[in-house]
């Protein structure tokens, strides 16, 4: 998962001599010490090994993205669940008090509705008022109905609301899932990579570290001005945020301000310029307008790769800050570091 900028020829000067493979290895030792197959670059074990640990860290990069997006989709979810039990607990209040409301009415009625009307009218020493009570008696029948009826609804409602909720609450669970897988597979890509690292001859391993920190981790070349205005006062403010975070730690998953993955730099440098972003680099291609490489401005947002997993920030001056993998501060870098996916103007 690499960012870096191609070899310097000096790295493959260093590492002549130095197999890696046990096959290269075995081949070496077969041939005698200090002797090469001929035909055979001497340092091919070592370029496959920093061409493993490339992918490893991309694959890495692309297993971050999936966890950054699963880890939104919890927070999400877990939203809608608090707002569906805050819906149930409410639904069953009003039920309970209209289960009160409507036992009162049925009570009256069973205790007034052992005699038949006609007897109790023939019966009865006030005629005149037994009637108004019995029309009284009618209309409160019929709002006993009304209210049976909307008791009724109230608990078809609480039973849908019931199985949304549940319905949150599985998904809640299988998106914490997938978080958690998500993070086993970067946490094991970063691992293997770090091992194929550990593995590299002092020298070697040393050579690739400088080769990748070869962006510009400090103000170096960027000092002047960027050769264009930014687009907008937020994206200049963005800018000037992430420029701020150079030289800070990239740390899978950060938002900062301490460390940054790629997507989180940028969301963090919009958020200081009062703008929202989602979470991931994917998202962030389409938070904004498309505008051609060629037109870029500085704030404006570069994805990278056919899958946009990676995503840094235009300063000017054909460069972009970002934070690009483990072991890497946040730096700037050409703006054609990798195949660009996308350029975003928020």
């Amino acid at each position: 998962m690499s960012h870096r900028r191609p070899s310097q020829p000096g790295l493959t000067r260093g590492a002549r001599g130095t197999v890696l493979s046990a096959a290269a290895a075995a081949t070496a030792a077969a041939l005698g010490a200090g002797a090469a197959p001929a035909g055979a670059e001497p340092g091919t074990g070592t370029e496959e090994a920093r061409a493993r640990v490339d992918r490893l860290y991309q694959e890495a990069e692309q297993a971050t993205e999936s966890f950054n997006a699963a880890g939104e989709r919890v927070e999400r979810l877990h939203e809608q669940v608090r707002h569906a039990q805050d819906r149930v607990a409410r639904s069953q209040e009003r039920i309970n008090r209209m289960r009160e409301a409507l036992g009162s009415v049925a009570g009256a009625q069973y205790r007034s509705g052992g005699i038949d009307p006609a007897l109790a009218l023939l019966l009865s020493p006030d005629p005149d008022g037994y009637l108004d009570a019995a029309a009284t008696l009618d209309r409160i029948s019929e709002r006993h109905t009304a209210a049976l009826t909307d008791f009724r609804r109230e608990q078809r409602d609480l039973g849908q609301e019931r199985r949304e909720a549940s319905r949150d609450l599985a998904e809640l669970e299988r998106s914490r899932s997938a978080v958690a897988r998500h993070k086993r597979t970067v946490e094991r890509k970063l691992g293997e990579a770090r091992r194929l690292l550990n593995a590299l001859p002092a020298e070697d391993r040393a050579a690739y570290d400088r080769s990748s920190r070869s962006g510009r981790d400090d103000l170096a070349g960027m000092a002047a001005p960027p050769d264009l205005p930014a687009a907008s006062p937020w994206a200049a403010a963005a800018m000037t945020a992430a420029r701020g975070a150079v030289g800070r730690p990239y740390a899978w998953g950060a938002t900062g301000p301490a460390a940054f993955d790629c997507s989180g730099l940028v969301q963090w440098s919009y958020a200081q310029a009062g703008v929202g972003l989602p979470r991931t680099s994917r998202a962030q291609a389409d938070a904004g307008t498309r505008v051609p490489l060629s037109a870029a401005r500085p704030g404006d947002i570069v994805t990278y790769r056919s899958d946009a997993s990676h995503v840094g920030m235009y300063v000017g001056n054909g460069q972009v800050v970002h934070a690009p993998y483990p072991g890497a501060a946040v730096r700037y870098d050409p703006v054609g570091m990798m195949p660009v996916y996308a350029v975003t103007r928020v």
